[in-house]
C-alpha cells in the first residue's frame, strides 16, 4: 500500500515488471536461437545444394581479375580478407602443391579437403567476363597489350570523333573504355561500333592498332610461327595477325600452302586441319606472351567463416527436444528473476516505509547487502543523520538568535521605561548608552544578514587587483587604537610583493574579524601578527596570537555559528559567535580556504589560502 492507503495496481509493481521483462527478454533469445539455427541449417542445406554458386563465381571472377592484373600474389590478403568480411565465407589461396598463399581464417585450421576452383586467368571457365567464353583467356589479362597514357588519350580522342559522327547519322553510342585503356563505341545493346557502322564514318582509324599493339601483335606473331613450325603447318605467306575489336579478341589470318608433291591444292578437310593447328598455336601464343603479366595457378578452397558447415536434423524429434529446451530455459529465466526481484524490493520496500516516517522520528534502515541497494540504504542514512544535525543546528541558532538579541532589547526597554517613567532623565549619557545598544543589535544583524547572504550563494564580489601588503596596512591601520587600548602589540609582514584578486571590502571584513578576535582573546602585553607571503600559486595570510589558545576539542567547532570558546561570555567580552562563520564564508566565496591550529597556552594562528592573482 502507498501512503495514502490504496494498493498499488499489480501491472505497476517493480517485482511484476521485471517478472514481464524477464519473460520477454526469454522470448526474445528463445526466438534468437531458433532463428539462428534455422538460418544455419538453410545456409548449410543452400550450400550442400549448390545455391550459392554466385556468389562463389563472384569471388572466383574477383580472384581472377586480381591475377590477370598482378604478376604475383604478394598483395592478395587484403582482397581476400575484403571478400570474406563482405560474403562470410572463408577464402583460401595456395599453390597447387598445398603451399598458402592467403587464408581469411584467423586460427589455424585445416582446409576443405577439395579445392573449389583453379584460378588461372590464362585458363578461365567463370563466364563471368566478356570474351572468357570464348578463348578461355581472362580479357582482364591485357599484357604488353596495355596502352600508355599518350595512346590512350589518342584513341579516345579518336573515338569521341567516332562518336560524334556516328550521331549525326543517327546512331547513338557510348564510348566504353576495354581494360587494356583503349576506347570503343557500343550502343544501348553493347553491340561494338552501334551493331552497324555508317558509311561516312567507316574510315577504319579508330580499330588500327597503336605502335604498342602493333609491337605486342609482332611479338604474338612470331611465337605462333614458331609453334606452327614446330607443328609441320606450312603456309604460302608468314603468319598475319590481328585485334579483331568489335569481339575484343585476337584472330589469325593465314593462307594454306600446297605441300602435296603433285603440286595440288588441299582437300577441305586438309584445309580445316591447318586452321585448327593454326587456331591452336594462337592461343598457346596468346598465352605464352601473357604469362609474365600475371599471377601463377593457385588453388581456391571455399568454406563456412567459423569452419565446416554444420549439418541439422529437423525430425520431429529434434523439434520437439528443441521446445523443451525452450521451455526449459523460460522457467529457469522466470524463477530466477521472480528470486533476485523479491531480493531487490525487500530492501526497496524498507526504505520507502523509513521514507513515509514523520521527519521528527528521523528513522534509519538496516543496510543488508552491499550492491547497490545497499549503497542506496547508506546515503538514506547518511542524509537522516545530517537532516538530523541540520535541525539540531536550527533550533540551537534560533535559540542563538533570540539571545543575542534579547540582551540589546531588554538594556534598551529598561532604560526607556525608566525614563518614561520619570526615574532617570534622559540626559547624553543615558542616550549614548542607548545607542550604544542599538549599534550592537545593528552589528548582530548585519552579521547575520552577510552570512546568510554568503551561505546562500548571493554574495557580490567586486574584484580588483590587491596587493598584499596595503591590505595588511588597512587592516592594522583599523584595528590600532582598539589593540592600544587592550595593551596588545600588532604588527605586519610581508614577504614580497604579493597580489591577489578579491574584493578588498570584504577581505577587510574578514581579516579584521580574525584580528578583533585575536585581540580579544590575547592578554596584555601580548601581540598579534599578520603575515603575508607566496607560497607556490597562491597567497597565504596568517593572524598569530600569543593569547590562550584553543582546546584540541574545540577546534572542529570553531567556525560554527554562535560558537564561543568561553560559554560564560558575554555578547561585549565574547562576541557574537559570527565573525569566524562570516570569515570561513568569504574566503570560500573568493575560492580559497581557511584552517586553525591552537596550542593551550601558547596561542591560534589563523591561515587564509587564496588564489595567486598570476
Amino acid at each position: 500500500m502507498n501512503r495514502t492507503g490504496r494498493r498499488i495496481p499489480v501491472r505497476k509493481r517493480l517485482l511484476v515488471r521485471l517478472l514481464i521483462t524477464s519473460v520477454l527478454i526469454a522470448i526474445c533469445s528463445v526466438a534468437a536461437t531458433a532463428w539462428l539455427a534455422v538460418e544455419t541449417t538453410t545456409r548449410a542445406i543452400q550450400e550442400e545444394q549448390g545455391q550459392v554458386l554466385a556468389e562463389d563465381m563472384d569471388i572466383l571472377r574477383q580472384l581472377s581479375g586480381y591475377a590477370a592484373t598482378h604478376r604475383d600474389w604478394s598483395g592478395v590478403r587484403r582482397t581476400v580478407r575484403t571478400l570474406s568480411d563482405e560474403t562470410g565465407r572463408r577464402i583460401a589461396l595456395t599453390t597447387p602443391d598445398r603451399t598458402p598463399i592467403a587464408d581469411s581464417a584467423t586460427r589455424n585450421t585445416a582446409l576443405p579437403p577439395r579445392a573449389a576452383a583453379a584460378v588461372d586467368p590464362l585458363r578461365t571457365d567463370t563466364f563471368t567476363e566478356p570474351g572468357a567464353q570464348v578463348t578461355g583467356i581472362d580479357p582482364r589479362a591485357v599484357g604488353p597489350y596495355r596502352l600508355p597514357r599518350a595512346e590512350r588519350e589518342h584513341v579516345a580522342l579518336l573515338a569521341e570523333k567516332r562518336r560524334i559522327c556516328f550521331a549525326g547519322n543517327g546512331v547513338e553510342t557510348v564510348i566504353t573504355r576495354l581494360p587494356s585503356g583503349r576506347s570503343v563505341l557500343t550502343d544501348a545493346d553493347g553491340a561494338v561500333d552501334g551493331g552497324q557502322v555508317p558509311t561516312p564514318c567507316a574510315d577504319g582509324v579508330l580499330n588500327t592498332p597503336t605502335a604498342t599493339e602493333k609491337k605486342a601483335l609482332a611479338e604474338l606473331t612470331a611465337y605462333a610461327e614458331d609453334c606452327l613450325d614446330r607443328a609441320g603447318a606450312e603456309f604460302t605467306s608468314p603468319l598475319g595477325i590481328t585485334v579483331d575489336f568489335t569481339s575484343r579478341s585476337v584472330m589469325a589470318r593465314y593462307l594454306v600452302k600446297a605441300s602435296l608433291t603433285q603440286g595440288v591444292d588441299r582437300t577441305a578437310a586438309a584445309r580445316a586441319e591447318s586452321a585448327d593447328k593454326a587456331e591452336t598455336c594462337v592461343d598457346s601464343a596468346r598465352r605464352r606472351q601473357l604469362t609474365p603479366y600475371v599471377a601463377p595457378t593457385a588453388e581456391l578452397f571455399l568454406g563456412h567463416a567459423d569452419g565446416a558447415v554444420p549439418h541439422f536434423d529437423m525430425s520431429a524429434a529434434n523439434k520437439a527436444k528443441v521446445t523443451g529446451v525452450a521451455g526449459l530455459v523460460l522457467a529457469l529465466t522466470v524463477a530466477a528473476t521472480a528470486l533476485v526481484a523479491g531480493r531487490l524490493v525487500r530492501p526497496l520496500r524498507a526504505l520507502t516505509h523509513a521514507a513515509q516516517q514523520p521527519p521528527e522520528q528521523h528513522v534509519r534502515v538496516p543496510v543488508t547487502t552491499q550492491d547497490e541497494t545497499g549503497i542506496l540504504a547508506v546515503a538514506f542514512n547518511d542524509l537522516t543523520e545530517r537532516r538530523e544535525r541540520m535541525e539540531e543546528q536550527r533550533k540551537a541558532m534560533v535559540a542563538d538568535i533570540a539571545h543575542e538579541l534579547r540582551t540589546p532589547l531588554t538594556n534598551i526597554r529598561g532604560w526607556l521605561e525608566v525614563a518614561r517613567d520619570g526615574i532617570v532623565d534622559p540626559d547624553p549619557e543615558l542616550l549614548a548608552s542607548l545607542h550604544e545598544e542599538a549599534l550592537v543589535l545593528q552589528r548582530v544583524i548585519d552579521d547575520l544578514q552577510d552570512l546568510a547572504a554568503a551561505e546562500a550563494g548571493t554574495l557580490v564580489l567586486h574584484r580588483e587587483p590587491v596587493r598584499a601588503d596595503e591590505l595588511l596596512e588597512q587592516v592594522v591601520a583599523a584595528h590600532r587604537v582598539a589593540a592600544g587600548s587592550a595593551g596588545v602589540g600588532l604588527r605586519a609582514a610581508v614577504d614580497g610583493g604579493c597580489w591577489l584578486d578579491a574584493d578588498p571590502l570584504r577581505m577587510r571584513q574578514a581579516l579584521g574579524n580574525l584580528v578583533s578576535n585575536a585581540i580579544r582573546h590575547t592578554p596584555a602585553d601580548g601581540t598579534v601578527t599578520l603575515s603575508a607571503g607566496r607560497h607556490g600559486d597562491e597567497v597565504r595570510f596568517q593572524v598569530a596570537d600569543t593569547g590562550g589558545g584553543i582546546a584540541p576539542e574545540d577546534l572542529g567547532s570553531v567556525f560554527d555559528r554562535f560558537w564561543r570558546a568561553e560559554k560564560s561570555r558575554s555578547r561585549r567580552t565574547g562576541g557574537s559567535g559570527l565573525g569566524l562563520p562570516i570569515v570561513r564564508q568569504l574566503v570560500t566565496a573568493h575560492g580559497g580556504t581557511v584552517t586553525v591550529t591552537s596550542e593551550v597556552g601558547a596561542g591560534s594562528v589563523f591561515t587564509l589560502r587564496l588564489p595567486d592573482a598570476r
